[in-house]
C-alpha cells in the first residue's frame, strides 16, 4: 500500500543568512471559525487576506526572550503524526498586570501570531487551540538574576507552524 500524501520537489542549498529569535507574537482567544478561515486562506494562496474574526493582543518582551520550537511526533503503529509547537515567552520583571496576564494566558485557548528574527511570520492553533504547558515566576536571589514570569505555549497541530504571507495583525493594544 503507498500512502503518499504529498508530492516531494527536493531542495537546494540556501545561502542567505539566518537569524534565531522572535520578534513579535501576537495573540488572540480562540475562534474556531476565524481557525478555519485562515487555514481555507492558506490552503488556496490567498493569505494576503487580514487577520480578522478574532482581537489581537500584541506581547512585547526582550530581544532574546522567546523562541518557538517544534518537534514532529510519529507512531506508526497507531498511524499517528503530528507536530507540537512550544513558544516559550519570557517577561521581565514580575508585576500585577503582568501576573493578570499569565493567569489569562494559561487559562484560555488560544491563536498565535509568530514573526521570527528572519521576519518569517507563523501562525499557531489553526488545527487545534493553543494552550499553556509551563511556567515560571521566579525573583532570582542574586541582583544579576532574572525577576521575570515565563510561559510556555504549546500548539498541537497537524504540520508545522502555517506560513502567512498575509499582513501582521493589527493589535487591540498597540
Amino acid at each position: 500500500m503507498n500512502c503518499t500524501l504529498a508530492s516531494l520537489s527536493g531542495l537546494t542549498m540556501d545561502c542567505e543568512t539566518s537569524k534565531g529569535g522572535i520578534k513579535e507574537v501576537y495573540i488572540a482567544n480562540y475562534v474556531a471559525s476565524a481557525a478555519t478561515a485562515f487555514k481555507e486562506a492558506l490552503d488556496s494562496a490567498t493569505s494576503a487576506s487580514t487577520l480578522s474574526g478574532v482581537t489581537w493582543y500584541k506581547y512585547d518582551f526582550r530581544r532574546g526572550g522567546g523562541s518557538m520550537s517544534s518537534s514532529l511526533n510519529i507512531d506508526a503503529a497507531n498511524g499517528t503524526n503530528y507536530v507540537s509547537t512550544d513558544l516559550v515567552l519570557n517577561f521581565g520583571r514580575m508585576n500585577l498586570k503582568k501576573w493578570t496576564e499569565m493567569k489569562a494566558l494559561s487559562l484560555n485557548e488560544l491563536i498565535v501570531f509568530v514573526v521570527d528574527s528572519n521576519n518569517e511570520q507563523w501562525l499557531l492553533g489553526l488545527d487545534e487551540p493553543v494552550v499553556a504547558s509551563a511556567g515560571t515566576g521566579e525573583t532570582g536571589a542574586a541582583k544579576t538574576d532574572s525577576n521575570a514570569y515565563t510561559i510556555t505555549l504549546q500548539a498541537n497541530d497537524d504540520t508545522y507552524p502555517y506560513n502567512w504571507k498575509g499582513a501582521v495583525p493589527t493589535a487591540e493594544n498597540a
